[in-house]
């Protein structure tokens, strides 16, 4: 059950698509591909749509990358957003070629007088924008005034650009504000979120690669969903998109924003009174759930001491012991084995766990094994 109260925010239409509102997290990603590869474009995009985006965006530097965009809002099976950096006749491209949203940097795009162009476009194209305020492109008077960037001078800057887009009528508007040092994005969260009903995209910009990166964005990302702020998300790392999808989509199913599609896998801590080496059997099954259907929980533990509490909240446990172990159903004993045929246990119940799941949807009843017994 979600227990995170929820900012509720403006809804802005992307497409088919709501964020805020009330509407569930958006989660997004963006493609690396040369955008005026269609064919390579639009096969990250759907593997992307695959893997749980709702949105993607791509890159437009250029005229090519914006001309491409016809085919590819055309083919998509989700609604894309076009980036757009210093060119703002990028953007006015991207919105005649049928782009559902405008990522601009206000920035380095040449001021309010343009943004107010832009507002007045996107809202005669049904499009939405977002105004990513980034701390790598802040306006000087602003890193002066504050003495570099801060959060609140991010939060000035976007306040700024808000102001212009509502003197134009424009209100389908997401807001952003991005830093690569995670207690500044945070803080300038904080400080927007009571001042504008705008729905806010969260990120950590720059974060790194893959390890660093996952770090920075659970915690910026995860910290400001866990207080009910953010509408959509973006992890970004310096790695394969589909990396970015995953780990954005673990953080909302472990706040329960997000129903879990996903195997989860629990174990303990390593210690002394480990009666198994733990660890190469912990990664013998994570490897096995990797590619499994279903979102079962399981448990391996190494000892009695966490064994049987944890395993209670999974859907199967497996705890060693002397010589041998216990395997688990939701808490109950199953059956004792001997414990170098832990593993093989673990794999008949992850069998019958899949028969049940297979039969249940067939028949149409709940995908929830309430009564696997």
């Amino acid at each position: 059950m979600n227990s995170v109260k929820r900012r509720r925010s403006l809804a802005v239409k992307v497409g088919p698509i709501t964020i805020g509102g009330g509407a569930p997290v958006v989660l997004q990603s963006m493609t690396n591909t040369r955008t005026s590869d269609t064919a390579a474009t639009l096969q990250q995009i759907c593997d992307l749509a695959a893997a749980g985006c709702k949105l993607v965006r791509v890159a437009v530097p250029d005229a090519g990358a914006a001309d491409a965009l016809g085919e590819l809002v055309r083919d998509s099976p989700v609604p894309l957003v076009a980036d757009i950096h210093f060119d703002i006749d990028l953007a006015y491209r991207a919105l005649e070629r049928g782009a559902a949203k405008i990522r601009i940097n206000p920035g380095n795009i040449g001021g309010t007088a343009k943004l107010d162009e832009l507002c007045r476009r996107a809202a005669d194209c049904g499009a939405a924008l977002r105004i990513g305020v980034n701390a790598g492109s802040l306006e000087r008077p602003l890193r002066q005034k504050y003495g570099g960037v801060t959060a609140a001078a991010l939060v000035e800057s976007a306040l700024g650009y808000l102001e212009t887009a509502a003197k134009t009528g424009f209100d389908q508007t997401v807001i952003s504000l991005k830093a690569s040092d995670v207690p500044t994005t945070i803080e300038a969260y904080r400080l927007i979120a009571g001042q504008v009903p705008h729905p806010l995209h969260l990120g950590v910009t720059a974060a790194g690669p893959l390890e660093s990166g996952l770090i920075k964005g659970a915690i910026g990302v995860g910290t400001l969903l866990a207080e009910g702020l953010g509408d959509t998300v973006r992890i970004s790392l310096t790695a394969d998109p589909l990396a970015e999808v995953r780990v954005a989509r673990h953080i909302l199913e472990i706040l329960h924003l997000r129903p879990r599609r996903e195997p989860e896998l629990i174990s303990c801590p390593t210690c002394g009174r480990c009666e198994v080496n733990l660890i190469p059997l912990v990664n013998r099954v994570a490897k096995l759930l990797h590619d499994y259907p279903h979102p079962v929980k399981v448990a391996v533990m190494g000892c009695a001491v966490n064994g049987p509490g944890e395993a209670r909240e999974a859907d199967i446990g497996i705890t060693a012991g002397r010589k041998q172990g216990l395997l688990f159903r939701r808490g109950e004993v199953v059956r004792t084995v001997p414990q170098d045929q832990l593993m093989e246990a673990l794999q008949e119940e992850l069998k019958q766990f899949t028969a049940v799941k297979q039969s249940l949807s067939g028949s149409g009843k709940s995908e929830e094994v309430e009564t696997w017994t």
